[in-house]
């Protein structure tokens, strides 16, 4: 099926996580990858002044064991931790790794997403790989 999925994780988010992490176990090959991304919108400059530096890594080191937690039923996942805007980063790290499947959860959406549309609905819009998208 599929050699190389991405699984984004928004942390905090777990119902679907569980759902898409099934679907990436499925459809991966024998000797494929899987990896889990969690990508932090950045802070801005006023708030970010007053955060010591260690305190930004204490939580990139805090939300990747959760991603290491989570990834620990599958054999050979990995995880990534970066900090953009979900939407963008998420289509560049796939096409950057050649990933060939991103499977991302969305939640339904109200009618600020029709505005503002959804981080989901970015990445398929915007992704040259295919995407699941998990409710």
């Amino acid at each position: 099926m599929y050699q190389n999925i991405l699984v984004p994780v928004a942390i905090g988010h777990g119902g679907t996580t569980d759902t898409a992490l099934k679907i990436a176990r499925a459809l991966c090959d024998e000797g494929g990858k899987i990896t889990l991304l969690n990508v932090a919108e950045p802070l801005h400059a006023e708030v970010s002044q007053y955060i010591p530096a260690d305190v930004l890594e204490e939580n990139k080191e805090s939300v990747r064991a959760e991603l290491r937690a989570l990834a620990a039923g599958i054999g050979g996942a990995q995880v990534e931790v970066l900090r953009g805007s979900p939407g963008i980063t998420i289509t560049e790290y796939a096409g950057e790794h050649k990933v060939d499947l991103i499977i991302v959860a969305s939640h339904r959406p109200g009618l600020r997403d029709y505005f503002l549309g959804s981080t989901a609905a970015r990445v398929v819009r915007h992704a040259e790989c295919a995407v699941h998208v998990v409710r």
